[in-house]
């Protein structure tokens, strides 16, 4: 069984050269130590009743039927109470304290459970990307709120040595690099691994 994440060829590109029913979905592969996640799901709006029933369908075949979903409600406008979902109804529940904001929880009847991050429609590929690949990470130990707040700070970095890059461009950096290499400091960068295809639970 594997759950694959599609993603734009390049970093750069936008999330129109998606096709509109493919599922952008990570999954950790099973492991003998459960992570805190078990992967990551990057939907395309926040509404509910639209999205989940392409999550579920995917996930009913890997981890027998989902029975039962529950989110935050400070990520999620509407919360319907029931999703149709290819041929049965996916109950779906809230908590605003217990649960963290950007997890969705899924349960299966007599399966399990499961939790997935889920990446805000809004992010950008390179951070949805380092999202997606750190929710799946099977010995992965922070929360779902943890991984957003290190992506925040990644973006942050990002753009900020973009930004030292850009000045350096329009001070004529490049025309001295070509010079001296060892004069133009060292600017790190902050890439964003592909996701592997890892094995469903």
């Amino acid at each position: 069984m594997t759950a694959t994440i599609s993603l734009p060829p390049t970093a750069e590109s936008d999330d129109r050269s998606f096709s509109s029913s493919a599922l952008r979905l990570s999954l950790a592969p099973t492991g003998p130590a459960p992570a805190l996640l078990d992967g990551a799901w990057w939907p395309r709006s926040r509404d509910l009743g639209t999205e989940l029933p392409s999550l579920a369908a995917v996930l009913d075949p890997l981890w027998g039927r989902i029975t039962r979903v529950t989110v935050n409600p400070t990520q999620w406008p509407v919360v319907p109470r029931k999703v149709p979902v290819a041929g049965h109804v996916v109950k779906v529940g809230w908590f605003r304290a217990e649960q963290d904001p950007h997890e969705l929880l899924l349960l299966s009847y007599r399966t399990g459970r499961w939790n997935l991050l889920v990446v805000p429609p809004q992010m950008t590929p390179v951070s949805a990307a380092w999202l997606m690949a750190a929710a799946s990470d099977p010995l992965g130990t922070s929360t779902a709120s943890r991984l957003m707040e290190e992506a925040a700070r990644l973006r942050t970095v990002y753009e900020a040595d973009r930004s030292v890059e850009e000045v350096w461009d329009s001070e004529g950096g490049r025309a001295h690099e070509a010079r001296d290499p060892a004069a133009r400091p060292r600017i790190p960068t902050v890439t964003a691994a592909m996701p592997h295809q890892p094995m469903g639970r």
